[in-house]
């Protein structure tokens, strides 16, 4: 007999202190063969299994979802469901820390309404970013659950595989597995808890150990995601089981690690204050220095539209710098209405959040990057000795290839600064030192600092001092 697979899902990020909203444009949005034919699904391929690709949108982590940008994408996921059926499973692809307008739970939400159409009996499989977050309302809703184990992520392909082979397992051989998760009342940011530094490396080793106990098929520790002032925002332990006591010891295991490491989380790179890192920065004869600008970085929910890095290597009157880069489509629309060799007067900065500083200067347009919608132009410009690379849309510049299409090259430059946390995996090994500098921004390392008007409390490292023991929740879809 042939199973019958639907996959799709919704995969963002999202800063709840963004005042810069997700609409359609900002997602990429995979159907049908497109779905099938993308690189990170090449996986979806089982004897006597026919997958059903329904839809999966995907965006760079930013502020929240436009209500209407959620519900359109909601109706015509499940409007392709329905179409489907009947199946024997679904695998959703999600990320976790999602927020949309007026919404506490967006993955609840949909996972809900997913299996609101799928009935009771068929198995629903996600699989989550390790800074996902997780609620009872998801659990409950989920036979089965894997989570990223490394952070930079590089196992994005072989978290979706472990979800999908559990899935196609249960259905190959008639097991249910279910879910157990125990919350851990912990919120630290991604560039605390890397997976590259202790105390995190190690927990994370321990994973597979627990995979290995009888009864348990997957092992989870998930750290959250901290720019999301919501009530689910947690650390937590989540475990695929067909056991109930090896889940329930297993999770509360995992948990307990957490709580009890919570102290020894510390920054990776050489940290500190902007001014202090641009110091080191001048005394360093190494190269090429990396500078992170962690507050407003993309990929962790930033806007990307901040200069202050820029105005204060301006007023330093930095030389051989390179800066990737600042999202501002009415200066790349000014670079590009200039021409190539064309000196021009440019505000930069400031152009999605009013409150993001934006300096003014005179800049050589050096190279245009047309690749199609105006929506994806480029312009690489020169300040004095630095050199920008200024982006219509919000994006990063975390790959060598974002720098080499652009005929840079992020080796050959005394002072590299990207809009970033912890390095990704092609920058780290460049870096030389790898310094962060703890920036302004909507995801600000300040976390004690934050607004904190809806996250469940007590929380470390919001509350200091407080006791702690894991309790142990099961999927109301655990086998008895």
């Amino acid at each position: 007999m042939t199973l019958r697979i639907a996959v799709g899902g919704i995969h963002t990020e999202c800063s709840t202190s963004s005042p810069v909203l997700m609409r359609p444009e900002d997602f990429r949005v995979l159907r049908e063969g497109e779905l099938l034919g993308a690189a990170y699904f090449d996986f979806l391929d089982a004897e006597d299994v026919l997958h059903l690709p329904l839809l999966h949108a995907r965006a760079t982590p930013g502020g929240p979802v436009a209500r209407a940008t959620y519900e359109g994408f909601k109706v015509e996921f499940l409007d392709r469901l329905k179409a489907a059926l009947p199946i024997d499973g679904l695998y959703l692809a999600m990320h976790g820390a999602m927020n949309v307008e007026g919404m506490d739970d967006a993955e609840g939400d949909w996972i809900a309404a997913a299996r609101a159409v799928v009935g009771p009996d068929v198995i629903v499989a996600a699989s989550y970013d390790l800074h996902g977050n997780v609620s009872q309302k998801i659990i409950d809703q989920l036979n089965i659950f894997s989570g990223y184990r490394t952070a930079p992520h590089i196992d994005v392909r072989e978290t979706m595989v472990r979800a999908w082979s559990m899935l196609v397992r249960a259905l190959q051989t008639d097991e249910r597995p279910g879910v157990a998760w125990a919350p851990v009342p912990v919120l630290l940011p991604g560039e605390r808890t890397s997976t590259e530094d202790e105390p995190a490396k190690s927990l994370y080793l321990r994973l597979p150990e627990h995979d290995a106990v009888s009864g348990i098929w997957d092992a989870n520790l998930m750290v959250g995601y901290v720019w999301a002032d919501e009530p689910r925002a947690t650390a937590c332990a989540v475990v695929t089981a067909t056991d109930r006591q090896a889940a329930e010891t297993v999770a509360a295991t995992i948990a307990q690690s957490y709580w009890d490491a919570r102290e020894a989380f510390r920054f990776g790179p050489v940290t500190g204050p902007l001014e202090e890192m641009l110091e080191i920065a001048a005394n360093t004869e190494s190269r090429p220095i990396t500078l992170a600008d962690s507050g407003d970085n993309p990929t962790g929910g930033g806007v990307g539209d901040r200069a202050d890095v820029l105005g204060a290597l301006i007023a330093r009157q930095t030389q051989d710098a390179l800066i990737a880069g600042i999202t501002d489509r009415p200066a790349v629309d000014a670079c590009f209405a200039a021409g190539e060799g064309a000196v021009i007067s440019l505000k930069i900065g400031g152009s999605l959040d009013p409150a993001s500083p934006s300096v003014f200067a005179d800049a050589l347009v050096l190279k245009l990057d047309a690749p199609g919608d105006a929506a994806d132009r480029q312009a690489v410009v020169r300040i004095g000795g630095i050199t920008l690379v200024l982006a219509a849309k919000r994006r990063p510049y975390h790959n060598i290839a974002d720098f080499v299409a652009l005929g840079l090259d992020p080796k050959a430059v005394r002072l590299l600064v990207v809009k970033s946390g912890y390095l990704s995996p092609e920058l780290a090994p460049i870096a030389n030192p790898n310094l962060m500098a703890l920036t302004d921004g909507v995801i600000n390392q300040d976390i004690e600092n934050q607004t904190s008007l809806r996250r469940h409390q007590p929380t470390y490292p919001f509350v200091k001092d407080f006791p702690y023991s894991p309790v142990v929740q099961f999927s109301r879809r655990f086998p008895v």
